[in-house]
Parts: C-alpha cells; structure tokens; sequence
C-alpha cells in the first residue's frame, strides 16, 4: 500500500460560510477530519488501466463517511482536532493518496502527492482561492473594517496583493529590510548572552543555561516584525518591556486558540472581538528605510484604511508562525548535533568571507535555508495549503468538478517516504540545489508558505528573519536538549508543541 496522508477540512458551522485559513504567514491552517472506515486499496494513476482506462467519478473517491453531522460529532466526542495532522496521517495509510471528506457542512478532497499537487495549481487560475477563515472576516465586517489580502478573493484581492508585493516580497525592499531583522537577531543574541552568564552555570566564559525559550521567541518575533513593518523599535528586549507588546503577543495567542471553536459554529453567532493592542515606539530605525507602512503611506497607491488592514495582519502573522518553527529548529539542532555542527562550519565560514557582514553572510550559508525548509518539512505552520480549481481535473483518476474545494495536506506529504527518502531525518541538506530529492516529481515538496500569487505575503520576512536568528545563535552557543524523543505536536490554527521544549545554550 502507498504510504498516503490526507487532511479534511474541519472548519464546519451549522450554517453559514466557511472558516478556516492559513498561519498569517500565509499558509492556511485548517481543521481536518477523518474519520476511521474500513480501509480501502490506493487508487494511483495505475488504477487507470486497472478499470480499462476510464477516469472514475467523484462519487467514487475512497471517503471517510457521507453524514458530515456523524462525522463532526465523532470528530468533536473523540478529541481529534488537536490531533488532526496525526489523523490526516493515519487517514491516507488507511484510504489510499487521495480521499473526500464531509464534516458538518464542509466537504474537501484530500491529495498528498506532488504530482497530483502540481496539477491542482495548475488549475487555480489568476484569482487563486483558498478556504476563508469566516470567523475572522465576519469580525471585519460587523465591525465596519477593511479586509487585508489573508481574506479577500478574487480581482480586489489581486489589486492589494501586487502593491503589497512591491514592498515586501520583492528584491529591492527585501535587501532593504534585512539589516532591521539582523539588528533585532544580534540583540536577541546579547540578551542571551548576559542571561546565560548571569544565570548560567560553569566557568566564567563557558556558561550553560537550559531554559525555554518560547517566551523570548514570541518576543524576537514581535520585535523584528514590527522593526520591518514599522521602522521603529518597540522595546521588547529592553530592562521594562512594554507591557502593551505583550498584550499583543497574548492576543495573537487567544486569537489562535478561541478560533477553532467558532469555525464549528453559524457564522451569525460569531460574536468575540480580536483586539490588537497600541504597537508603542521606541527608536527610530537606521539608515531611511521608514518600514513598508512608511512606504505604503509614502506612495499613497492603497488607502488608509487597507493600509493599516494589511498592517494588522503582517503583524497578527509574524508572531506565532515564526515563533513555533523557530523552537522546532533548536530542538532539532539540539538532538543532532551533527548536523548542527555542519551548519555551524558552514556559518562560519561564510561570515569570516562576508567580513562580518550579516546579510552577505547569509548566501554563502545555504544550509540555514535547508534548516528552515527541514523544519517547515516536518513541522508545517499550517497544515494545508487549499485551492478551488477553475476547471474540471483529473487527480489519481478521479475525476474534480471546478469549484471543489481540494487541499494538499502537509504533515503527511513532509513525512511520506514516498516522496522523502528517509523522511523522518532531520537533513537540512536534502534541499541542496543539484541534489535536491524529488525534482523529477517537478517539486511541489516545499509548500510551507504556499505557492504561486497566493503564496504567504510575509514570506520573504519570516525566511530571512529566522536565518538569521539561527545565524547569530549558532555563531554564539552549542545548542543540547535534554531528551532525544519525539516532541508531541498538537494543532491549534497551527503545528506547535504540546510543551515548549527546554535547550541548553552553552557559550562558545
């Protein structure tokens, strides 16, 4: 049987639109559901010539139950949403690579593999759609508030995201905002440092702490997002913090936990307010770069109101999303400290040539970016990436009506040894140009962010800011953990662990 995992959409209301969306980073994290039936044979594309050649119809399409209200009670009695990348897993093993799914009133089909993957965005058209998260729309509009790209569709959402794209997925703005991200990593760093000698224990100069790091995470997170979004420091790393940052942080942590229950309600029962906090001002940035809400005010192309829309989101999706696979990459560094002192070898290296220069550093350290890819490989942010095909398709010889809402499902795509050699090592090498696994698939392995116009619009923030955390952390501190095991991994709106993990930081 093909190893197979698919995800369901659990995102269900009594009535009313749909809900569920993707890590503001861009990636779509949704509920998914499964339900256990009784195993049936892998349709591959084979199956073809098994039938004669025929492409097969919907209705046959190996599913998990026909009564979505079954289903959902089930799914809810069984305590299954905080373990839905488990279940999607299981799901596929059991049903083969493709499934549907019908939970409450949403139904999805479920694909895992790169080429059935590939030919879904081959279908997505110029206005690529994917599953709104309802719960946060109808907050926009019963409070009379503009719509960020994250939930709009279709031509309006088209016009935002390529003036957005200007400022921060682009080259230019991108080398721009780079040494805003390096100046927050190397303070984080010297934070680190001073606590580390402070608290830590040994010989003066070669300390050791083991601590978690979770809570300075969330905080590096803030500070570097909204040093590149506004130009300004917002103080989190200073002797008084302030307290109205970490309101942010706890409101982007309610938001992400009070969301799932609302995407199983009526939309019209939606009644809890996501509040964002005053963002504070502390220091003006370098250099003239002003920040994008600098520049998108400067060039007065949106308005007001969709410019502070679009600010509220990169700031909401910058937080949580880069914080979490950040704690993933110490502990997998930790427990491996082979591939860790690879990394840090090449790190170095790279930054004696660059002369100490954070930025130029970071392209002769390709294996900072395989870190980050291994990690969102085994971790994803978001669990699915979804798309509504504009036209008829074919996928593992069933036949998509247009308009079906199809999702590649990416805990189990990440773990399949099909599409993986070895895939549950930690090889940041993998992702390494000309050796890089699975280009005869025509990639579609790496789908964190998303892909195509629709991709995660703080993309290019969340990459470079995590590269060079890992940078000056690894340039700094040996990293250990305590225990090898497996972290336990539960899903909110987003994959993260069930507890924080706990990394020694040893000074070099």
């Amino acid at each position: 049987m093909r190893s197979v995992c698919t995800r369901v959409t659990v995102c269900v209301r009594a009535q009313g639109p749909r809900g569920s969306g993707r890590a503001l980073c861009a990636v779509a994290p949704q509920r998914a559901l499964c339900v256990a039936v009784a195993p049936g044979k892998s349709e591959g594309r084979k199956g073809a010539e098994r039938a004669g050649g025929r492409v097969r119809s919907f209705q046959e399409i190996p599913h998990t139950g026909r009564s979505g209200l079954i289903n959902l009670v089930k799914f809810w009695r069984e305590d299954r949403f905080r373990q839905i990348h488990k279940h999607m897993e299981r799901t596929f093993n059991a049903l083969g690579p493709i499934y549907r799914e019908h939970v409450g009133t949403h139904s999805s089909v479920n694909i895992m593999l790169p080429a059935d993957i590939a030919e879904l965005f081959r279908s997505e058209g110029l206005h690529p759609r994917r599953m709104t998260l309802q719960p946060w729309a109808t907050h926009r509009e019963t409070r009379q508030h503009s719509k960020g790209v994250f939930l709009k569709n279709g031509e309006e959402w088209r016009a935002d995201r390529l003036l957005l794209n200007k400022e921060v997925m682009m080259s230019a703005p991108v080398q721009r905002f780079l040494p805003l991200l390096d100046e927050v990593a190397m303070d984080f760093c010297r934070m680190l440092r001073a606590r580390v000698e402070k608290e830590g224990r040994g010989e003066e100069g070669k300390r050791s702490l083991t601590l978690d790091p979770s809570p300075d995470l969330f905080r590096f997170a803030l500070e570097a997002s909204c040093h590149v979004i506004y130009g300004e420091r917002i103080g989190l790393f200073a002797s008084s913090p302030s307290m109205e940052s970490q309101k942010f942080i706890w409101a982007v942590e309610r938001m992400l936990a009070t969301t799932p229950p609302l995407l199983n309600l009526a939309h019209d029962l939606y009644s809890s307010p996501l509040k964002a906090s005053s963002r504070g001002s502390e220091a003006a940035a370098g250099g003239q770069y002003t920040g994008v809400l600098g520049q998108l005010m400067e060039k007065g192309q949106l308005s007001l109101d969709l410019i502070k829309a679009n600010v509220t989101e990169l700031m909401a999706g910058g937080v949580d999303t880069t914080a979490v696979p950040l704690q993933f990459a110490l502990f997998e560094l930790g427990r491996n400290p082979d591939v860790q002192e690879r990394v840090r070898q090449q790190v170095r290296a790279s930054w004696a040539q660059a002369g100490g220069d954070s930025v130029k550093a970071l392209q002769g350290a390709p294996l900072l970016k395989g870190t980050i890819k291994e990690i969102l490989r085994l971790y994803p942010v978001g669990t699915t990436v979804q798309r509504y095909p504009i036209k008829d398709i074919v996928l593992q010889n069933y036949h998509i009506p247009a308009g079906t809402m199809v999702q590649a499902c990416l805990y189990p795509l990440g773990r399949s040894a099909e599409v993986f050699k070895d895939p549950h090592r930690f090889d940041p090498g993998r992702w390494g140009g000309a050796r890089e696994e699975g280009q005869s698939a025509g990639g579609f392995r790496s789908l964190a962010f998303g892909f195509g116009a629709r991709q995660c619009v703080g993309r290019r923030i969340a990459e470079n800011e995590m590269q060079l955390l890992l940078m000056h952390i690894l340039r700094s501190f040996h990293l250990s953990v305590l225990s090898s095991e497996d972290l336990k991994t539960t899903c909110t709106l987003i994959l993260q662990p069930e507890t924080p993990p706990r990394i020694t930081f040893r000074k070099l």
